[in-house]
């Protein structure tokens, strides 16, 4: 199986889980930190499966943050199967419409999974995707309108914003920076984008994160890999939830811009490592 974690101490996994939740919600890419990271402290790879696995944490933390929306979206979608309308009210079209938005990034996840899991996790590869989601992201504040509301998200924005969210499979992309990027250029004002982002990113973390700690129980990783595995999830949680807050008040201030310097200045570090 491709992306079984080498080994990793308690000590690895708190540090890992610690990246894991405050990248996972940056548009700076979680995937990338945790590739990263390990290489540039002389660690084995973690590998692809822990690093889907270890998301379970910062679902966690979406969950308990946004569980007022949530409830509100579960009972607008009900509402909307009751009555046979699923253009009730924009919570309905809303919930509804998250559905198909989320099938790009699963039928392209699970078509390349191993592809993704193996070749796409080369340092140059990150480094590159790093640059360009952050180019796309200048764009999109540059262009975007910036006024418009969750309320005022149609069916076909929010597939944008879905085929969007699938660049994430590229390691370095990030899933938040594409889906923000996405709600941007669909008009979203930013920290809309970014409530927006987190709550679309629940059907594909959460498919991704149950099915790679599946295989990694299959893959029969050891006490004490599910147990780094379980205080990587702890650790990601806490400092997701942390994360989140951090990132929508930011982003009711000022722009994307910082980040996606970041992402440049990151991505230009590593290719002149490489080629140092």
């Amino acid at each position: 199986m491709t992306g079984v974690p080498g080994p990793m101490t308690p000590a690895q996994a708190v540090l890992l889980g610690l990246v894991q939740g405050l990248t996972e919600f940056l548009p700076i890419s979680s995937t990338a930190h945790l590739r990263i990271v390990p290489h540039f402290l002389g660690w084995s790879d973690p590998g692809a499966a822990f690093s889907a696995a270890i998301q379970l944490g910062t679902l966690l933390a979406v969950f308990i943050y946004f569980a007022a929306d949530i409830r509100r979206l579960t009972r607008a979608a009900i509402d909307g199967l009751v009555h046979r309308d699923l253009h009730r009210s924009p919570d309905t079209l809303m919930a509804w419409a998250i559905v198909p938005a989320t099938i790009p990034i699963v039928v392209f996840g699970l078509g390349f999974k191993d592809y993704i899991e193996t070749e796409l996790r080369n340092l140059s590869v990150i480094s590159t995707a790093l640059i360009v989601l952050a180019l796309l992201l200048l764009l999109a504040e540059s262009v975007s309108r910036r006024d418009r509301s969750l309320g005022q998200l149609t069916f076909w924005r929010i597939q944008i914003i879905g085929w969007c969210q699938a660049l994430a499979l590229v390691p370095g992309c990030s899933r938040s920076g594409s889906t923000i990027m996405g709600g941007l250029f669909v008009g979203l004002a930013r920290h809309e984008a970014a409530r927006f982002s987190f709550l679309l990113g629940l059907p594909a973390i959460a498919g991704s994160g149950l099915f790679e700690l599946m295989e990694l129980i299959a893959a029969d990783i050891g006490t004490d890999g599910l147990v780094n595995l379980g205080i990587g999830i702890g650790v990601a949680a806490v400092s997701g939830y942390v994360s989140i807050g951090l990132l929508l008040r930011f982003l009711e201030r000022f722009g994307t811009h910082a980040f996606a310097f970041y992402r440049i200045a990151l991505g230009i570090g590593i290719l002149y490592s490489l080629h140092a």
